[in-house]
Formats: C-alpha cells, sequence, structure tokens
C-alpha cells in the first residue's frame, strides 16, 4: 500500500522550483501512479512557467507548453497527500494558512530527503543558476521518489 497517491510542490509563486519539481517528479517516478502538481503560495492570477525555466526544462527534454500556476487551496489535499515545500519558511506559511493539514503532510524537500540546503530560489539570476537549480532538484526529487514509492 502507498503512503501517498499526490504529492504538491509548493513554492512561492508556482512559477519557477515548484512546476519543474512536479515535471521531474512525474518523469521519475512514473511507473509509481502516484500524482504530482505544482502550486503556489501567492497566486494573484494565473501566470505562464517563468521563462529562464521553462527554457531549462526544454534543455533537459520537458514540454511544458500551456502551463499556468495555481495557488494552492484546501481542496487540493486529501488524507494521502503529500505536500512538499522549497524552503522551511514556506512550509510554515502553509500550516497556518491551512490549519486542517497535519504536519506530517507538508514537509520541505530537502529536509524529508535528508539533504542540507533547501532549494535556492534562482528568480534573476542567470540561466546558469537555473539550470543549476534543475540539477539540485533532479538529485532531492530522485531520493524522495525512492523514499515514498
Amino acid at each position: 500500500m502507498k503512503l501517498y497517491d499526490k504529492v504538491i510542490f509548493v513554492d512561492e509563486n508556482g512559477t519557477c522550483r515548484a512546476p519543474m519539481a512536479a515535471e521531474i517528479f512525474k518523469d521519475i517516478s512514473s511507473e509509481s501512479g502516484i500524482a504530482s502538481c505544482a502550486r503556489g503560495l501567492v497566486v494573484l492570477f494565473p501566470e505562464p512557467m517563468n521563462q529562464k525555466t521553462e527554457a531549462v526544462m526544454a534543455s533537459n527534454g520537458f514540454s511544458v507548453e500551456g502551463y499556468m500556476s495555481c495557488a494552492l487551496q484546501l481542496g487540493d489535499v486529501g488524507k494521502n497527500t503529500l505536500v512538499v515545500t522549497m524552503e522551511a519558511a514556506q512550509r510554515l506559511k502553509i500550516l497556518e494558512m491551512f490549519q486542517e493539514f497535519e504536519e506530517r503532510q507538508v514537509r520541505v524537500l530537502t529536509e524529508l530527503v535528508g539533504d542540507e540546503l533547501e532549494i535556492v530560489n534562482p528568480y534573476g539570476g542567470s540561466l546558469q543558476v537555473y539550470g543549476l537549480c534543475y540539477e539540485t532538484l533532479y538529485t532531492s526529487i530522485k531520493k524522495l521518489v525512492d523514499l515514498i514509492t
């Protein structure tokens, strides 16, 4: 029996790290039957994926055409959903916003898989910084998939 049937990756506005993480997870865990998606904490209106994120994803063989950001909502999370944040501050914010969520359901990616540093937000950085973010996410998500599948 699987512990989780859905993983939601969350970052600040849902246009960079979270969609990158969700797509990597889908690719690595395609046999697991665990759904994944990306959400943002502050999404005033739907936005496409960050252009540099999109470029990095395309260069790694991912098609992310048509992606639009979406805010995390109570209805997104079920009993067997894992909510994965990029930073500890985001985890705390989610637990404040949604007191219905169990603490064990909302985790920081790197803490969950035993990595030391949080996933740094590449926003405003060079394409190389976005590429480094992708590589870091890929490594951590590979560990996540091994952990929960």
